[in-house]
């Protein structure tokens, strides 16, 4: 894996900053896998994504309430696999000020960013995702991966120290996003009338992983040819992601169309990850997604990932296998490696998983 893997030459925000073309393994070929997924849309119709109202899952709310909720959410992620969350507790200004440190560690000369560039054969640090084949497209992106939880497992020279106050702010963020996350673990549970913890004590343990991705999507000058990141469901349980209000760019695919998920400044955009479909028995779906560039403008995001600990094993919920709905996937373990390999090489990870 290693032998293939190689960090750029130049990353796609210094291609930017120096006018330059994009290379030819950043543009969309039909002939790759990714063609599978259907041509490159900039400006698809914008995608009628759930707004979930999650204050309605904190134990103070009326049960009313908590039930009309529950039965959106079990709609939503039957039917989109994603939604917005609102009324999460965190402040516009909070958010807001989450998004500036991003910024400002990408606005960093390279010589500093470079102090955190991943090695070879890694993922975690600052430059582009690993490279699995000669042929494999690339992502008009830089970001900076970071494995944040258990806490004892941070590889500490990847986090920049500057601006001085990065570390500190993805820490603060992390605790509020596991709360976030707890919430909407339980909820999804009691959402198909499971016990509580049914999802949450697969992903929510001390052990589980919480892994970080902040990613600059720079601008483009050939939106209509290169991915910022490639079509893709993600490995995880759930992904919470933070948007750049100012330019949209993530896509949704949803009965075999393309849309595009509008911005909403104060809601965090909650995916469903591949092991909670597994889980769930294909009852809850996780969504295929990608992100395109921009010409004039650059965005950023900040995503949270939550993982099971490796060695656990993720199958579908007993209850939920019966003759009217048979099992659908293997058991699997170490899911998150396995996703990351066939993203890279435009293989539908789900699909080899199932029975």
């Amino acid at each position: 894996m290693a032998s293939t893997d190689s960090l750029p030459v130049k990353t796609a925000q210094q291609m930017a900053m120096d006018g330059d073309q994009p290379p030819p393994n950043y543009i969309f070929n039909a002939t790759t896998n990714y063609s599978k997924f259907g041509p490159l849309e900039t400006s698809p119709p914008f995608a009628p994504v759930p707004i979930i109202d999650i204050s309605c899952f904190f134990s103070s709310a009326r049960k009313v309430d908590q039930q009309t909720e529950l039965a959106k959410l079990r709609s939503a992620l039957s039917t989109w696999g994603c939604f917005q969350a609102v009324n999460h507790g965190l402040s516009d200004s909070y958010l807001d000020n989450v998004r500036q440190a991003i910024k400002k560690f990408f606005e960093l000369p390279l010589e500093e960013k470079t102090k955190y560039f991943r090695e070879t054969g890694s993922v975690e640090g600052y430059g582009n995702d690993m490279t699995y084949s000669k042929n494999q497209a690339q992502d008009w992106c830089d970001r900076l991966f970071l494995r944040i939880l258990p806490e004892d497992e941070r590889k500490l020279r990847f986090w920049p120290q500057n601006p001085s106050n990065l570390r500190e702010t993805i820490d603060e963020y992390t605790k509020k996003i596991k709360f976030i996350s707890m919430v909407i673990f339980e909820a999804m549970a009691k959402s198909l009338d499971l016990e509580e913890n049914s999802f949450s004590k697969f992903f929510m343990e001390e052990r589980d992983v919480l892994q970080g991705r902040f990613i600059l999507y720079p601008p483009c000058p050939m939106p209509d040819k290169v991915f910022g990141l490639k079509a893709h469901s993600d490995r995880s349980g759930i992904t919470l992601l933070l948007q750049d209000p100012g330019v949209e760019g993530l896509q949704v695919l949803n009965d075999g169309k393309w849309y595009m998920v509008p911005v909403i400044r104060d809601a965090i955009f909650v995916n469903l990850g591949d092991q909670m479909q597994i889980m769930s028995n294909g009852i809850f779906k996780s969504p295929v997604h990608r992100v395109v560039t921009n010409k004039e403008k650059g965005r950023i995001s900040v995503a949270m990932f939550t993982e099971p600990e490796p060695n656990k094993e993720i199958s579908p919920m007993d209850v939920l296998v019966d003759e009217k709905r048979p099992r659908v996937y293997k058991t699997v373990k170490n899911y998150a490696v396995f996703n990351h390999e066939c993203f890279q090489k435009g293989i539908v990870a789900l699909d080899a998983v199932k029975l």
